[in-house]
């Protein structure tokens, strides 16, 4: 890692700092959750790389203020996680639309959606697509007995009843399958041609 990079802690240090002026360095450790002493360090270690300036209001306080490096860094680390967001949920919209289209096929048409989630938002929105002829979706807050349709459970820690598992997709899990199914077929992909080039 550069000199000047940031690592995890020293990032959300300047995000505390850059949201709120006025904070002390025992509010800073409790935001953070480290020792007083650990925070003494990082704020230092950032007034060297020039990411914060410290100013003196009398003797019992101190105020901490972002450079405009500070700004910046903070800006720019801001997008970048943006775009990595963006891109993880156009990953997970496309793997929503692969479970769709699997039972789309096997001829379902009906489908309930369990929670009110950020996920359980992102199958409603795949769910209203054009190519989905003749699809009807509803949330609901609670497990029918005999659900109607397949059921998409959007919460986390919650099983599916065993009587009619069938008619339940965990959606959580099921993602987390597809994500793990295609690191080993990549796994398995890269083993083949290596075994190839030998």
């Amino acid at each position: 890692m550069p000199k000047d990079s940031l690592n995890e802690r020293e990032f959300e240090l300047i995000n505390i700092i850059g949201g709120q002026l006025g904070a002390n360095q025992r509010d800073l450790s409790k935001q953070l959750d480290i020792s007083l002493g650990m925070t003494n360090l990082l704020v230092r270690r950032l007034v060297g790389k020039g990411y914060i300036r410290i100013r003196q209001l009398n003797k019992k306080k101190t105020e901490y203020i972002l450079t405009p490096k500070g700004f910046t860094e903070k800006y720019l680390k801001s997008v970048h996680y943006t775009l990595k967001t963006i891109r993880s949920i156009g990953l997970i919209r496309k793997q929503l639309n692969i479970i769709i289209q699997r039972l789309y096929h096997e001829g379902e048409r009906v489908f309930l959606i369990l929670g009110n989630s950020d996920l359980a938002e992102l199958v409603e929105m795949s769910l209203r697509q054009p190519q989905w002829v003749g699809v009807q979706f509803k949330r609901v807050e609670h497990i029918p007995d005999k659900p109607e349709g397949i059921v998409f459970i959007c919460r986390e820690q919650m099983d599916a009843p065993q009587s009619s598992a069938d008619c339940y997709v965990d959606l959580i899990k099921e993602l987390a399958n597809q994500k793990n199914n295609a690191f080993e077929d990549r796994i398995s992909n890269k083993n083949i041609k290596e075994t190839a080039q030998r």
